[in-house]
């Protein structure tokens, strides 16, 4: 990013996010067939919050859409047992609900791929069901097959970024569905954004921008399993659903990749045999959307055993606990994962104002010199906002600090140091 791009987005960081209902009178989706710069991106798709396709283009040079592909477009199967064969692998029923998604067992890879092709031999059917692999680590199984590579504009990853630093987990997945696979109405996890890429087959999305999901509640406030059900016309049921926006509907065609923005609920079928790969994600651009969701389940959890809060004495702690059982994550491992953040930053900064190189991980050490410094600086700004609403939030305050990696008052001192330091003062934020 150079330098006026970068001032160009900290302009608009103040701005409230363009309305939806502007974007939605359109009711399309931009389709990217050429080049586009990445600050374009973060201006036009990544700030607004506002979703887009990107042509087969951005694929056509990855190694899975050869190796995993027939001539005719249909999923390799020779080549896949090849490769994966004994691996176990996560399978999910679509035929079978449970709480608002379908249940999953994990079997061999050969085992799936010999259903799938009796699936396909008996027109798309079986006793066993609809059965859909998917949230497959196979990257973090098979770090040295590189059958693709993360386009740039998604390469600003902080969610990837720190759960590699743990080496624990990390939001990298492949998919592979027959034909009527689905998956239930659901936002990504932690409200972050997401990309899809289609090896093969195609996909069927239904997009919902945020706050729409308000309105497709039943009368005990459960989200919607399936938004496409006879029963969301009940009033009975679903009160609320006829004041719901129609969806979104995109049809994905095979090698095209979908960025599916923040908070957008979305329902996905899988409209012929496909095989997908699927980043979650966040970054500087939408960190303030992961905070407010954050926010958001602490207070339902707090909500939940409020009868409890005279009682115990460490009512507080114990809903931060409940949070993160829930969620995946609570306050203090958000207060870590700024801190690395944050960290990898003011090192590369540093590392630049002193003509050095610092000893990180190849791939972040290409993101990190591909963005540049003043993307760099762009991100410390973020994070140094989500902490001074941190410091500002009654809960977090509650924590026992001295248990935190790191303390976020000197963080924040830390950062604001760091961009001074590397002439980065000129980028801070406007009220």
């Amino acid at each position: 990013m150079d330098r006026e791009s970068y001032h160009n987005c900290c302009s608009l960081v103040k701005i409230p996010r363009q309305s939806y209902e502007q974007f939605w009178s359109s009711h399309f989706v931009d389709y990217i067939e050429k080049d586009l710069s990445y600050s374009k991106f973060l201006k036009k798709y990544l700030l607004p919050n506002h979703p887009c396709m990107f042509s087969k283009r951005f694929t056509e040079d990855w190694k899975c859409r050869k190796q995993w592909v027939t001539d005719e477009g249909k999923p390799n199967f020779q080549k896949l047992l090849q490769q994966f064969d004994e691996t176990p692998v996560p399978v999910a029923n679509c035929n079978a609900k449970e709480y608002n998604a379908n249940p999953k067992q994990t079997v061999p890879f050969k085992e799936f791929i010999h259903y799938w092709k009796e699936y396909i031999h008996n027109g798309h059917s079986s006793p066993k069901g609809c059965l859909y692999l998917k949230d497959w680590h196979m990257s973090r199984d098979f770090p040295e097959h590189n059958v693709y590579t993360t386009p740039v504009f998604f390469s600003s990853d902080w969610l990837n970024e720190y759960w590699d630093t743990l080496e624990v987990d990390d939001y990298r997945f492949v998919y592979m569905g027959p034909k009527g696979s689905w998956t239930p109405f659901h936002a990504d996890v932690f409200h972050s954004y997401s990309w899809s890429a289609n090896i093969c087959g195609r996909k069927k999305w239904l997009l919902y921008p945020p706050g729409q999901e308000e309105f497709l509640r039943d009368s005990h406030g459960n989200l919607a399993y399936d938004v496409t059900a006879p029963e969301l016309q009940d009033k009975g049921q679903f009160p609320h659903s006829g004041e719901a926006c129609q969806p979104l509907e995109i049809i994905q065609e095979a090698g095209e990749i979908i960025f599916v923005p923040s908070g957008w609920h979305h329902q996905v079928y899988n409209l012929e045999d496909t095989i997908s790969i699927n980043h979650n994600w966040l970054n500087g651009c939408n960190v303030d959307i992961m905070w407010q969701f954050l926010q958001n389940e602490l207070s339902a959890v707090q909500r939940e055993i409020e009868e409890w809060r005279n009682a115990m004495d460490s009512w507080h702690q114990h809903c931060q606990v409940i949070m993160k059982s829930c969620s995946g994550i609570d306050y203090s491992e958000f207060s870590s994962f700024l801190k690395t953040i944050a960290d990898n930053r003011m090192s590369f900064l540093i590392s630049c104002s002193e003509n050095s190189s610092k000893n990180y991980p190849q791939h972040l050490s290409e993101t990190l010199g591909t963005l540049g410094r003043h993307h760099a600086a762009f991100d410390l700004q973020r994070v140094a906002q989500t902490l001074e609403c941190m410091l500002c939030n009654e809960d977090f305050k509650r924590l026992d600090h001295s248990t935190l990696s790191s303390q976020p008052e000197s963080l924040l001192q830390q950062i604001k140091e760091t961009i001074h330091s590397t002439r980065g003062q000129h980028c801070l934020y406007q009220d």
